[in-house]
């Protein structure tokens, strides 16, 4: 699945690094199909944990937040519940 999100910085993770990382338990769930750069990052074993590269606020609005922020809202919302 490809999906295009808005990009405004300069930094990259570098991927001399990514076995480390997946060793510690981190997930590369997204990546740049032209420079194989990562651009989203997740740690399953974590209640909720989402890095991205781009800009989710870009292309959201009141009415219609991207998924990303629905998705953390409703992890806050299923730990709250469980207090």
């Amino acid at each position: 699945e490809l999906i295009q999100e808005r990009h405004r910085h300069r930094y990259e993770f570098n991927n001399k690094y990514k076995e480390q990382f997946e060793e510690k338990g981190m997930s590369f769930t997204g990546f740049n199909p032209d420079s194989d750069l990562v651009e989203v990052i997740e740690v399953p074993n974590l209640k909720w944990f989402v890095g991205t590269q781009f800009h989710p606020e870009y292309n959201s609005t009141v009415i219609s937040p991207n998924p990303l922020f629905m998705s953390f809202m409703s992890a806050v919302i299923k730990n709250y519940k469980k207090k």
